[in-house]
């Protein structure tokens, strides 16, 4: 009965054009980009005409955009005093779409006249219900307007809020249909040569976002990429299984003898929640409609953790320094593997014209299912990833799922999202290929990658915002427990601005799995002969206390004063590993090297205190070096150090006032402090109390 009730309110959307001896009459009410202001060919490629041809000769699709309309009735051009409402009134349209509100974004509109906007917008509804009161009414969310737009930091990117706010309450209270042309542009600012009109490719995704919503067809039952065999579910929590289907279409989810039930809505969204699983192997996933099915097998419900970064978190365990006896021995049913690998190498060569094109629709990866853990699968995947899930395996004894999403030479901001970019930092958006905020050798790799393109819009995986939204906003709703990330050497010349982009990027990643305490833990830079490396390296380790469930790997000791790709990963992945067991499974193990505490004068010595600094001693069995002192920034005298009851204590007969110390401050240090574990310290700068 439920079956029959949901098909009856489908068909009552749908009833308009279903009639067989009648021509549907669609009114494309709206502005410039309804109009297609900037598309070379706007009788064929403008949305309303390209929409016409997607819903074939049954239709009749009218373009009545306005270049330059308002809303507001009030504002600097009202679409209801121009000529274009009045055609479309006498149109009497079964459809109407309306796309009105960005232009109302201009000063002489918004700051005066916001409060008449609701009320406008119910009055031009109406006027379309009293010449057809059975037409149907979509209004759109605007699209976006870009960060390059002369208006856009002056009020335009505030105001732009607001107004989709006003829409949805429009929505509400007329009945009309809400949807959206914001979020499926938002990701595409190249897709707006002048940050305000789509071009060809753009206007296409609103007449497929118009055509899904008339006709419902979403394309049928659709999974995200991240569903497949051999999957792993996070265990001990509820897990949203979602997806997309024609709307109105019933939606089966089974697996673990629960049986969940869903109806895509009329944005053609679905999504059922399971209740808790516990850790096992071998269940089975299936996912069906009246029309399909799709099943998975040998899925998993374990631990999943996302690792994600550059190079170094790229770095696959063929290349490891161990790969000839690690690879034989990474036969392991229990560790599942999802490899996100890029289509095209990020290294100092000329892409294709072909890699250049499908860059720009954000089709960077590779298609990738989940595979078991092979000698075969491992020796390609992470070594640090690698090392970090044997241990979590070895030690919970539980299935653990591992994303691999790293690309080589990516930067902090293209893992940023696009909203806290504009919110907080949108410096960094402009002429990123030009700024001094993107590391001058990562801009002359991507420009020669993209060589070939002519585009002033051209995209690369080191855009900002670009790896998030083709890799991350993707993986939406995979529940994961946690995320490890190796990155920053493309960001090491600038630490002040990595600090900002670290913490944007922490917290969108948080909101976008709704968790705020989604641990976060991170390998600090190891050592290499580049001079900003001391200070970047310390930043990190204040932005591990400034950020809430966080955790630092200190790798400078296995660093290379030569080599940027220092190649034995295992420690640093063990150690990643032991701040996921300590933090987030309770075991009794120390998370990490000794981690600078304080400094205090005492009669003429210093007192260095660390944490985690049980059983602290020398690593080569050697005296305790790399300590230094100073009364004046920038003018530091070594010190000479003893551990004396897990403490460090510093002398120099150089310094009579000493209000600073530093340790292993070189860019390749071999600084020998370890504690009880045999864990190094960061390296570190501080003040003395």
């Amino acid at each position: 009965m439920k079956r029959f009730f949901v098909l009856l309110i489908l068909c009552s959307w749908i009833t308009v054009w279903t009639q067989a001896d009648e021509t549907v009459k669609v009114a494309c009410v709206g502005n410039s980009i309804t109009y297609g202001t900037g598309i070379v060919d706007r009788m064929k490629m403008s949305y309303p005409a390209q929409l016409q041809n997607m819903l074939g000769d049954r239709f009749r699709v009218g373009n009545f955009g306005k270049p330059g309309a308002t809303l507001l009735e009030k504002g600097h051009r009202p679409y209801r005093k121009q000529e274009e409402y009045q055609n479309a009134l006498r149109f009497a349209a079964d459809i109407v779409v309306i796309h009105l509100g960005v232009n109302d974004t201009d000063p002489r509109d918004w700051p005066d006249y916001r409060d008449n906007f609701v009320k406008d917008y119910l009055r031009l509804i109406d006027s379309f219900r009293e010449v057809n009161p059975q037409c149907r009414i979509l209004i759109a969310y605007i699209t976006p307007i870009g960060d390059r737009h002369p208006r856009f930091m002056s009020g335009t990117q505030q105001w732009h809020k607001e107004i989709q706010e006003a829409i949805k309450t429009v929505s509400e209270i007329s009945g009309a249909e809400l949807i959206d042309f914001h979020t499926p542009l938002y990701p595409f600012p190249n897709l707006f040569p002048d940050a305000i009109h789509p071009n060809e490719e753009g206007a296409g995704i609103l007449a497929k976002t118009v055509y899904a919503a008339i006709t419902g067809n979403y394309g049928g039952l659709q999974l995200p990429a991240t569903y497949s065999d051999n999957m792993v579910l996070q265990r001990d929590t509820a897990l949203c299984i979602h997806g997309m289907a024609n709307a109105g279409t019933h939606v089966t989810v089974k697996i673990a003898g629960q049986h969940k039930t869903a109806t895509a809505g009329k944005n053609g969204r679905w999504e059922v929640t399971i209740d808790p699983i516990r850790a096992g192997s071998n269940y089975t996933l299936t996912v069906s409609t009246p029309e399909t099915s799709q099943t998975f097998r040998n899925v998993a419900a374990g631990e999943v953790w996302l690792c994600s970064g550059q190079s170094n978190m790229e770095f696959m365990l063929k290349q490891d320094r161990n790969a000839a006896s690690a690879i034989p021995q990474a036969t392991n049913p229990d560790i599942r593997l999802f490899n996100m690998q890029g289509r095209w190498k990020t290294d100092a060569s000329e892409w294709t014209e072909q890699a250049i094109d499908s860059a720009s629709r954000l089709m960077y990866y590779k298609e990738t299912t989940w595979q078991t853990c092979t000698p075969v699968s491992a020796a390609n995947f992470s070594a640090v990833a690698y090392y970090f899930g044997k241990m979590l395996q070895d030690s919970l004894h539980v299935p653990v799922g591992l994303i691999c999403n790293a690309v080589g030479g990516s930067t902090t901001e293209s893992w940023t999202d696009r909203f806290s970019l504009e919110a907080n930092f949108p410096a960094i958006l402009k002429d990123w290929t030009t700024n001094d905020f993107t590391q001058q050798w990562a801009r002359e790799r991507a420009l020669l990658n993209l060589k070939r393109s002519t585009s002033p819009f051209k995209r690369h995986p080191y855009e900002p915002c670009y790896l998030y939204e083709a890799g991350i906003l993707p993986l939406e709703k995979y529940p994961i427990k946690g995320v490890i990330w190796y990155q920053g050497e493309s960001n090491a010349h600038n630490m002040q601005a990595h600090s900002r982009l670290f913490k944007l990027l922490v917290e969108g990643w948080r909101k976008q799995w709704n968790n705020a305490r989604l641990p976060f833990y991170f390998v600090q830079l190891s050592s290499l002969n580049r001079p900003s490396w001391t200070w970047f390296r310390d930043s990190q380790r204040l932005l591990m206390q400034d950020i809430p469930y966080t955790g630092m790997a200190v790798s400078s000791d296995k660093g290379d004063s030569l080599d940027v790709h220092p190649t034995d990963k295992r420690p640093i992945g063990e150690r990643l590993a032991r701040w996921a067991l300590c933090r987030e499974y309770g075991k009794a193990i120390v998370p990490s090297g000794p981690l600078f505490k304080r400094a205090t004068l005492e009669n003429d010595t210093v007192v260095v205190e660390f944490a985690y600094g049980e059983g602290l001693h020398t690593s080569d069995g050697k005296p305790l070096t790399h300590f230094e002192v100073a009364t004046y920034e920038g003018f530091y005298f070594p010190a000479r150090a003893e551990i004396r009851k897990n403490k460090v204590i510093l002398y120099t007969d150089k310094v009579k006032h000493p209000k600073f110390v530093r340790y292993g401050w070189q860019p390749f240090t071999r600084a020998n402090l370890v504690n009880g574990d045999g864990l190094p310290a960061s390296t570190f700068r501080g003040i003395i109390r």
